[in-house]
This record gives C-alpha cells, structure tokens and sequence, in this order.
C-alpha cells in the first residue's frame, strides 16, 4: 500500500498518538463538557494532525510552512484547553503531566519542521 509523504513525518505520528490520548480522556470527562470541553479538545487535537498532512501536500515551502504554523496553533490550544481540564479536576496529575510532555515534544518537532520548510 502506498504511504502519502504526511504519513512518514514523524510529527505527524507523533500527532496522532496525541489525538488518541485526548479521545481516552475526554471520554472521562462530565457529561455536561460533552458539547464544551471535551469537543473543543478533540477538535483541535485533530486540527494538528490535520494541518500537517495537508500542508504535506501543498506545492511551495512557504505554504507548507503556513499550515505548519496552523498546526502549532493549534497544538497551543490543546494545551490551553489541557490546563484548564486539569484545574477543573477532569484530569489527574500523572495525565496532566504526560500529555503536556507530548504537546511540548511535538511543538518542538513542528518548529524544526517550519523551520526547514522556509529554508529549503
């Protein structure tokens, strides 16, 4: 089976991997977060991932760095949303403390990612 280029970066993996954990703890959350916090989560988490493997397969650097960008933005609210879920009590310390190492491992891997796209 064919592997588009999105699906090799490393990143982009590693995005995902992100994605899954926000699925495994916002199904935890109140049902009341169901069309608040939790929502927002996902939908962001995702907007990483997504971001990334459509920047993929645009045609100048510059525009692959542009959605780069769109993808660490979006990677900054998820850890904006990951605070506040964890000042509710909706997530343990130890969940906290684990999905924030990843957010700051992958805004460092999109950095050098943009960072090669604008000087290619």
């Amino acid at each position: 089976m064919h592997k588009f280029s999105f699906e090799k970066l490393i990143v982009w993996q590693d995005s995902k991997e992100l994605v899954k954990e926000i699925y495994k703890i916002t199904n935890d959350f109140p049902k009341s977060e169901t069309y608040g916090l939790s929502s927002q989560l996902r939908r962001a988490s995702i907007s990483v991932s997504s971001n990334l493997a459509e920047g993929s397969s645009r045609k100048t650097n510059k525009d692959k760095a542009n959605f780069s960008t769109i993808a660490y933005s979006s990677l900054i609210e998820v850890l904006n949303q990951i605070i506040i879920a964890y000042e509710l009590d909706y997530i343990t310390i130890q969940k906290y403390e684990n999905i924030r190492a990843l957010i700051e491992m992958i805004s460092n891997k999109i950095n050098a990612l943009r960072k090669t796209q604008l000087n290619n």
